[in-house]
């Protein structure tokens, strides 16, 4: 007698297969979804985007199901987590770089309040930064805020911040999305 299942630990019940089946045709749907741009920024099989590109000519709604059923078809022998993985950064590219802004402007925000504690701390963090021109720049802007001036050296810590950071991230001396600030709340 020939068992049906080789393994136990590869056997899925109807309800898990039929589960698994949907989260594959809600991928394909995301797919769909994006424009032509953010769709070159995925990497997948030809056959895959080819059916996609197809899918966005359609008008048909009974075709445009088929369609997707066929997508899903392709999709059910590649690996869905790195297509899922590349469409949730795409489709939170924004809050990504929201949080990066959020953390230069409190890295900015404590080297004005704190100082050299801070500033000491960032260089620690980040070791392409110059501490000096840190010093100084966070100095001038103290001095422009004390005088009334504009902020042009307040701008310029945040510029000198993002400089650095996308300096280290190409590096890779640093983790971008970490977060670096130490608060005390």
């Amino acid at each position: 007698m020939t068992d049906t299942h080789q393994n136990e630990d590869e056997w899925l019940s109807k309800t898990q297969r039929k589960k698994n089946c949907d989260d594959i045709l809600h991928l394909g749907e995301k797919l769909i979804a994006l424009n032509r741009d953010e769709l070159s920024h995925m990497h997948m099989e030809d056959s895959l985007r080819q059916a996609i590109e197809e899918a966005h000519r359609m008008k048909s709604h009974g075709a445009l199901k088929r369609q997707k059923h066929y997508i899903a078809k392709i999709m059910r022998s590649m690996d869905n987590e790195a297509l899922n993985t590349q469409l949730q950064r795409i489709l939170h590219k924004h809050d990504i770089h929201s949080a990066a802004f959020k953390r230069m402007e409190k890295w900015r925000e404590r080297m004005i309040d704190e100082g050299d504690p801070a500033i000491n701390e960032f260089v620690q963090a980040c070791p392409l930064a110059d501490r000096h021109h840190l010093r100084q720049l966070v100095r001038n802007s103290i001095r422009e805020k004390k005088n009334n001036r504009p902020p042009a050296s307040y701008r310029q810590i945040f510029k000198y911040i993002r400089e650095i950071m996308d300096a280290a991230e190409e590096n890779s001396e640093i983790d971008p999305r970490a977060d670096y600030t130490s608060f005390s709340d």
